[in-house]
């Protein structure tokens, strides 16, 4: 259960929040899903994220890598790394095209085989820093 688990968290990143291959979500998210870590200006639910993630796409092109991922019953715990292109206006700050990188935490928990609930952990603040070359705040090691 945990290889399997792990497998359909890995295949979500990639094929949604990488690819964008959004006609593929029903196969990874469950009809109950509830997204915890979403603005508050959108629902937390299944299209509040696609929106979310289309809109972290205006802002950046972005790739998320899982530096480690560790599963446990019906439960996926990611650490990963955001690689971000700067594209578009983020937090009010135009588009630099600096390339930047922020490191997070994503918690996954599934039912029957799907996604049913996602909390999230990312270093935005490293991120606005990172933009306004800021020497305040957390540092990503390289």
């Amino acid at each position: 259960m945990n290889a399997k688990n792990k497998l359909i968290v890995s295949n979500f990143i990639e094929e949604i929040w990488n690819k964008h291959r959004f006609d593929q979500i029903d196969d990874f998210i469950s009809g109950g899903f509830t997204d915890y870590s979403l603005p508050p200006n959108l629902p937390g639910n299944k299209e509040g994220m696609i929106r979310w993630i289309m809109q972290v796409g205006d802002s950046f092109k972005h790739k998320t890598t899982i530096e480690s991922i560790v599963a446990e019953k019906d439960k996926v715990m990611l650490k990963i790394r955001m690689d971000l292109i700067h594209i578009g206006i983020w937090r009010n700050i135009k588009p630099t095209d600096k390339q930047i990188s922020t490191v997070g935490y994503r918690y996954y928990k599934l039912v029957n085989g799907k996604i049913n609930a996602h909390w999230c952990l990312l270093d935005g603040n490293s991120i606005e820093n990172q933009l306004q070359a800021s020497t305040h705040g957390c540092k990503i090691q390289q």
